[in-house]
């Protein structure tokens, strides 16, 4: 685990609640919008399987640019350098896309269908994001965990759609409640 960053999400207890709140806002509206485009991915893999690993490749670039941005969120409130986070994230991303397209030049050669290059490049992303979690938050493995299990939704049933929309609405409301109940537990801490 790299110690360079502070991979406790729960911002400074001597931020004012407002402030905390604020960003928790804007985190949880990334996550959220993270969340209905991994959908759109999905729908659009369904309907259109070649459209699909192109998407999923454009959005290594999305996810990568919005950990960015949480993580720039983030040092707004500790010590992080932001600098060093770039740098980190810059990387990590960047690797991620290199192995997304040796995925995708799988397809090109015809190893691998449409589909099956959208459902692996769709795990790689999984797996890129879940480990990103381990610096910015908790809600980005979730979000990882969340590509993946869709991933084998997409793979063992056939009307797939609803449930992997049930899934986004599960894991949102989760991360809603979560952070419900840890204001409420600091609050009582702090009375």
């Amino acid at each position: 685990m790299n110690q360079d960053f502070d991979s406790d999400d729960s911002h400074s207890t001597d931020d004012p609640p407002q402030e905390r709140r604020r960003y928790f806002g804007l985190e949880q509206a990334v996550f959220i919008l993270l969340v209905v485009l991994s959908l759109t991915g999905i729908a659009i893999t369904e309907f259109n399987p070649h459209d699909g690993y192109g998407y999923w490749l454009f959005m290594v670039i999305v996810f990568g640019m919005l950990s960015i941005f949480v993580s720039w969120l983030q040092t707004r409130t500790n010590d992080n350098d932001f600098g060093d986070i770039v740098k980190a994230q810059g990387l990590h991303w960047l690797h991620t896309l290199v192995v997304v397209i040796a995925a995708a030049l799988l397809n090109k050669s015809e190893q691998l269908s449409d589909r099956s290059a959208s459902l692996v490049i769709l795990l790689i992303l999984a797996l890129a994001t879940m480990l990103d979690g381990i610096r910015i938050g908790w809600q980005y493995s979730l979000l990882g965990f969340f590509l993946a299990t869709c991933a084998l939704i997409v793979a063992y049933f056939e009307n797939f759609m609803p449930i992997s929309i049930g899934l986004g609405v599960l894991v949102t409301a989760c991360t809603f409640l979560w952070e419900y109940w840890r204001s409420k537990y600091a609050t009582d801490d702090e009375n």
